[in-house]
């Protein structure tokens, strides 16, 4: 008896469907199946009544014609959907169109500050150098002068991936492993095995590291590194290339000082602070920046050039830092949100 029903129902529903003109007549029929008091809902309270033994394979029936029938709904309801659309349209949708908006979009801002900082750093010579944000334990470490028993390497927390796995567009060394780069630093070595000095590079891209997310940190984030080789390279010329980066940045009454820090790949390293009268709330403080330092005589060695005859300094900072003092945001979150209204404070959209 209920098989009997649950088939006579699949029919009426299937012959239905493709006759409901509009949204009421389709939600009306709807609630008259499937509804509280529909006819499919009252064939299933039935089951109370079907033999203990018969009840699985009543129960497959069921779901059976429940399946059929939501066919018919979705398909109908795709139809209705279409013709509600087109109607609302005057015409059919022809996706070849452009868009009719005005805007057409904007970069994120993320984006605007790595854009504003290269450009910067473009006009002293400096090109863009890029890497895979899948990398391997010897550029990412031992090459940096950070080897395996190195507590460096645990200060990073890193994502490994497993050993078996195998990428053919990224090379290594020897049998090491790849992992998520945790810095844009590997780019500088893969550079320097590459290209003879002078080289004069910016690595932007994007970093990731085993953070717990606050307003500050985050497991993925963007970094961009400045490296300089040549014959005499100086602390003098680090201290002018950053000056000449956060005048520009941060306004031309802004201050630098280095702080000694440590860096395995760096010799001296530093810790650098800026101090701007032009930052709102942020004014008249000296905030951290960026670490840098001169070229480690190890890291030289480690892909073949003699630091006797060759010096450098590198430095590395973290775009959202920037973004968020240029910006005025408090929370690194934000930038991930995709939230619509954040987003577009930074795009020159009207809202």
């Amino acid at each position: 008896m209920i098989e009997e029903k649950l088939d006579t129902l699949v029919t009426l529903v299937d012959e239905s469907c493709p006759n409901l003109k509009n949204r009421a007549e389709f939600d009306n029929f709807k609630a008259s199946i499937s509804g509280p008091r529909g006819q499919l809902t009252e064939i299933m309270k039935s089951m109370g009544s079907v033999p203990k033994e018969e009840k699985p394979a009543m129960g497959k029936k069921i779901n059976e014609a429940k399946q059929l029938i939501q066919k018919s709904f979705d398909a109908a309801n795709n139809r209705i959907e279409e013709a509600e659309l087109v109607s609302s349209l005057g015409a059919p949708i022809d996706p070849t169109l452009p868009s009719p908006d005005e805007a057409k979009g904007a970069i994120h801002p993320i984006a605007q500050v790595r854009d504003q900082v290269v450009d910067l750093f473009h006009r002293i010579g400096f090109s863009v150098a890029e890497g895979t944000e899948l990398e391997t334990e010897y550029y990412c470490f031992d090459a940096l002068n950070i080897p395996s028993d190195h507590p460096a390497r645990d200060m990073q927390d890193s994502y490994f991936m497993p050993e078996s796995l195998s990428i053919s567009n990224v090379s290594k060394k020897t049998d090491e492993q790849y992992l998520l780069r945790t810095h844009t630093s590997s780019v500088q070595i893969r550079t320097l095995l590459e290209e003879k000095p002078p080289i004069r590079i910016v690595a932007p891209g994007r970093c990731f590291r085993r953070d717990t997310p606050d307003a500050t940190h985050s497991a993925n984030f963007h970094q961009i590194e400045g490296l300089y080789v040549d014959k005499k390279v100086t602390l003098t010329d680090l201290k002018a290339t950053l000056d000449y980066f956060v005048k520009q940045v941060f306004g031309a009454s802004a201050k630098t000082r280095l702080r000694p820090s440590f860096f395995p790949f760096t010799e001296p390293s530093f810790e650098m602070d800026f101090y701007s009268p032009d930052l709102g709330k942020l004014s008249n403080k000296w905030l951290e920046i960026m670490g840098c330092g001169m070229v480690d005589p190890e890291v030289f060695k480690s892909v073949g050039l003699d630091p006797e005859e060759y010096s450098g300094f590198a430095f590395g900072m973290g775009i959202e830092r920037i973004a968020m003092i240029l910006q005025g945001v408090d929370d690194i979150r934000y930038y991930y949100h995709n939230d619509i209204r954040f987003l577009r404070q930074f795009s020159g959209i009207k809202q």
